[in-house]
C-alpha cells in the first residue's frame, strides 16, 4: 500500500516536472524568435501541447476505432457493415441496448428529482445544518464507482438460508422470518437492474445536489418575496418561478449524467458482471474486446455509442453557448 501511494505520488510529480520543461523548452524557443514573431508565435506553442495531446489520445484512437469497425474480428479483413447488422440482429445484443435505454431513461431523471429534493429541504435549514446535511450527501463522490459497487454488492448479498446474512437488506428480511432473497438474481420487470441504479444514484445525487442548491441560491430572494407578497403558495413559487431561472443549470446536470450513464461500466462488472440480464453496452464493449478478442465487434459498439452521444455533447455545447450569451 505504502509503496502504490509512494508510486503515485512520483509519477504525479513527474508529470508535473515534464510539463514544466516542456513549457520552459517553448517559451524559450517563442523568445529566441523575432520581437514581432514571439507575440504572434507564443499562443500557439502554449496550446500546442494540449492539442498534440489530445490529437494522440483522443482524436488518433477514435479514427483508428471508426476503422475497425469495418473489419474482421481479428482486423484482418474489411468487412463493411457486418460488425453492425450482426450486432442488432442478435437478440441477446438487443437486450442489452434496452438495458441501456433503461438505464437512460431512470437514472439521469431519478438524479434530478431527489438532487433537486435535497437541495431545497437543506436549503431550508440552518446554516450550519446545511453544511452538515450536504457534506453527508456529497460523501458518496469521494469514493470511486468500484469501491461504491463493491459496497452495495455486500448491501445486496444474499446467503442460504439458515446461514448468518452478511447483507444489509436480507439481514432485515430474514429478521423479520422470511427467506433471503437474492436481490441482484431477481430478474423479473428488471428488478435487479433498478437496484444497481439505486447505487448510482447514491453516487450521483451529490454531485446533482451541489450544483442545483448554487442554482437555487442564484434565484433573486425579491422574486421570491414579491411571489409570496402575491399570495403565491410555495409550491407554486417553486416549479413557476425556481425552475424556470435554473433551468440551465438542470439541463447541464441532465447531460452529465446521462452521458455518465450511456457509457457505465464498473459498476455492472463489479456487481454482476452483467449477468442475469444487468448487461449495458459498456460492459458488452468490454467482454467483445478482452473476452471473446472480437476487436470488430467491440470496435462497432464503440461507435454506436460515439454515434449516439456526440449529437447530445452538442446540444450541451450550444445550450452553454446561449447561457453565456444571454
Amino acid at each position: 500500500m505504502v509503496s502504490q501511494v509512494l508510486s503515485t505520488i512520483l509519477t504525479v510529480l513527474a508529470g508535473i516536472a515534464a510539463a514544466l520543461v516542456v513549457y520552459w523548452a517553448l517559451n524559450k524557443l517563442a523568445e529566441a524568435l523575432p520581437g514581432r514573431w514571439e507575440n504572434r508565435i507564443k499562443p500557439y506553442f502554449y496550446v500546442a501541447p494540449a492539442v498534440a495531446a489530445i490529437g494522440v489520445y483522443l482524436v488518433y484512437p477514435t479514427v483508428i476505432t471508426v476503422i475497425n469497425s469495418f473489419k474482421s474480428s481479428d482486423g484482418s479483413r474489411f468487412v463493411g457493415l457486418d460488425n453492425f447488422g450482426k450486432l442488432l440482429g442478435t437478440p441477446a445484443f438487443r437486450q442489452t441496448l434496452f438495458n441501456t435505454l433503461l438505464w437512460i431513461a431512470v437514472v439521469p431523471a431519478a438524479c434530478i428529482v431527489v438532487g433537486l429534493l435535497v437541495a431545497t429541504l437543506a436549503d431550508r435549514l440552518t446554516p450550519r445544518a446545511e453544511k452538515a446535511a450536504k457534506t453527508v450527501v456529497f460523501m458518496p463522490m469521494a469514493i470511486s464507482a468500484v469501491g461504491s459497487a463493491t459496497v452495495w454488492r455486500f448491501m445486496y448479498a444474499a446467503q442460504p438460508a439458515g446461514q448468518p446474512q452478511t447483507g444489509l437488506l436480507n439481514g432485515i428480511v430474514t429478521a423479520f422470518g422470511h427467506d433471503p432473497i437474492p436481490w441482484l438474481q431477481q430478474s423479473t420487470l428488471h428488478a435487479n437492474s433498478l437496484l444497481l441504479m439505486v447505487m448510482l444514484l447514491w453516487g450521483q445525487t451529490g454531485f446533482s445536489m451541489v450544483l442545483l442548491s448554487a442554482a437555487i441560491k442564484g434565484v433573486p430572494a425579491e422574486t421570491l418575496e414579491a411571489a409570496r407578497l402575491d399570495g403565491a403558495g410555495e409550491l407554486r413559487i417553486f416549479w413557476r418561478i425556481i425552475i424556470p431561472q435554473i433551468r440551465g443549470t438542470v439541463i447541464t446536470v441532465f447531460v452529465t449524467i446521462l452521458i455518465t450513464v450511456m457509457k457505465i461500466f464498473d459498476v455492472i462488472y463489479v456487481m454482476t458482471n452483467g449477468a442475469f440480464n444487468t448487461n449495458v453496452v459498456g460492459l458488452e464493449f468490454f467482454n467483445q474486446l478482452y473476452t471473446n478478442y472480437n476487436y470488430g465487434y467491440a470496435s462497432a459498439i464503440v461507435v454506436m455509442l460515439l454515434i449516439a452521444i456526440v449529437p447530445i455533447m452538442i446540444y450541451q455545447i450550444r445550450h452553454f453557448k446561449a447561457e453565456e450569451s444571454a
